[in-house]
C-alpha cells in the first residue's frame, strides 16, 4: 500500500499544505495510507485531517516514518546534514546551481533516498501542474507596494506577517497607499502570460496601478531593457533557466532611473541564470527588502515564501490543482512523478561522478 507521510513545515513563517483533508479522504478512499504530523502553524487544524482518515503523528517525526513511506512537504528540511533515506516530496530547489542545492542532493546520495521535486512536476509539454505561483505574485506585487509607499514617505518597508485572507490584505495596502499621498506608480510585469505574472498583475490592477505586460515576446531580443527602468515598479515573474535575459544589469542603481521598487517573486538569487543582478540573498518577512541604492532609493524585494503571506488561498489552489496527481502515485514510475524521477537522477550524476 502506498503510504505518504505530510510532514510539519518547520522553516519559520510557512503556514501552507500542500493537502487538504478533503484531498486526504479521497486518497484514503482510493486505498492510500496517509499519516499526517500535528502542526503548531498549518492553517489547517488537525481535526479535520483525523476525521478524514488520515493517521496523526507528532510534529517533526518524519525522518522516524517507514522506509517505504514517501514524505510530503512544501519547503526545506532542516539544514543539519543527515542523509536522507525516504523519497521526498516537495521544492528542493536543487537543480539550477544554488550551493545549497548541491548540499541537498549529496544528502540524498549518502542517504539513497529520492527528490521528487514540485518545481518539475511536469505534464507532456513540459508544463508544471501544480504551483503557488499566482498567490505569489499577488502577494509580492503587494508587499512592494509597501516597499513604495514606504519610500515615498521616506522610510523602508517594516515587517510583514500573514494575512487572514485577500480582501484584508488589500485593506491594508490601500491604506498604506494612500497615506503615502503619491500618485498611483507605473509597473512592469515580465512573465505577464503566466501564473506569477497574472497574479502580480492583477494586485496591480486593483490598486489602480497601471502596468505594462510583457513576456516572451517582449524579451526575445535579448536586451538590454531600458523599459525596466522606465517603471517606478519592476516585477520579475519568470522561472529563472540557462538563456534567460538579464532585466537588471549589475550598474542598474547608479543608472538614469524612475525604477524605485524590484519585485524579484520568482526569488533565485543565488542560482547562474538569475535575471536580476543587483542583489545576492532572499530577503524576509522581518526584513523584506534590501535596499541597494541610497540616492535616488532602489529597493529588493524578494521573499522566497511568498504564498504563505496568503496561506490559506495558497493552499487550497495549489492542494486542488496536485490532488489529482497525488492520487496516482502507486504508479510512480510514469507520468508526472517519472518525469521528475528522471529530473533528480540527471542531477545526481553532478554528486556522484
Amino acid at each position: 500500500m502506498t503510504h505518504l507521510w505530510v510532514r510539519a513545515e518547520q522553516r519559520p513563517n510557512e503556514d501552507r499544505v500542500g493537502i487538504l483533508p478533503e484531498g486526504v479522504a479521497a486518497l484514503v478512499a482510493a486505498g492510500i495510507r496517509v499519516t499526517v504530523e500535528e502542526s503548531r502553524s498549518r492553517v489547517v487544524g488537525i481535526d479535520g485531517y483525523a476525521a478524514a482518515g488520515a493517521e496523526i503523528a507528532p510534529e517533526g517525526s518524519w525522518p522516524e516514518a517507514p522506509r517505504e513511506a514517501l514524505i510530503f512537504g512544501l519547503k526545506e528540511l532542516p539544514e543539519d546534514g543527515t542523509p536522507l533515506v525516504h523519497r521526498h516530496i516537495m521544492f528542493g530547489h536543487a537543480y539550477k546551481g544554488q550551493p545549497a542545492g548541491r548540499v541537498l542532493l549529496e544528502r540524498f546520495a549518502a542517504g539513497g533516498g529520492t527528490l521528487f521535486d514540485l518545481e518539475y512536476l511536469v505534464d507532456e509539454e513540459g508544463r508544471r501542474v501544480a504551483a503557488f505561483g499566482y498567490w505569489a505574485g499577488y502577494a509580492g506585487a503587494a508587499v512592494s507596494l509597501f516597499a513604495l509607499a514606504a519610500q515615498q514617505r521616506g522610510g523602508v518597508c517594516g515587517p510583514v506577517s500573514a494575512w487572514t485572507n485577500a480582501t484584508e490584505m488589500e485593506a491594508d495596502l490601500l491604506a498604506a497607499l494612500d497615506a503615502a499621498r503619491a500618485p498611483r506608480p507605473s509597473a512592469l510585469v515580465i512573465g505577464a502570460l503566466g501564473r506569477v505574472g497574472t497574479g502580480a498583475s492583477d494586485l496591480c490592477k486593483r490598486m489602480g496601478v497601471a502596468v505594462t505586460q510583457w513576456d516572451m515576446a517582449e524579451t526575445a531580443s535579448g536586451g538590454p531593457f531600458p523599459e525596466v527602468l522606465a517603471h517606478q515598479l519592476f516585477f520579475n515573474c519568470i522561472l529563472a533557466r540557462p538563456g534567460t535575459p538579464v532585466f537588471v544589469a549589475p550598474d542598474a542603481p547608479g543608472a538614469t532611473r524612475k525604477l524605485s521598487v524590484i519585485g524579484d517573486i520568482a526569488c533565485d538569487p543565488t542560482s547562474d541564470f538569475s535575471p536580476v543582478k543587483v542583489y545576492d540573498r532572499a530577503t524576509d518577512w522581518a526584513a523584506p527588502v534590501v535596499r541597494v541604492h541610497d540616492a535616488p532609493p532602489l529597493d529588493v524585494m524578494a521573499i522566497d515564501n511568498l504564498p504563505s503571506l496568503l496561506p490559506l488561498e495558497s493552499s487550497k489552489d495549489f492542494a486542488g490543482q496536485l490532488l489529482p496527481h497525488l492520487a496516482t502515485l502507486d504508479a510512480l514510475g510514469a507520468g508526472v512523478w517519472g518525469r521528475a524521477e528522471k529530473m533528480f537522477r540527471t542531477h545526481m550524476t553532478e554528486v556522484t561522478t
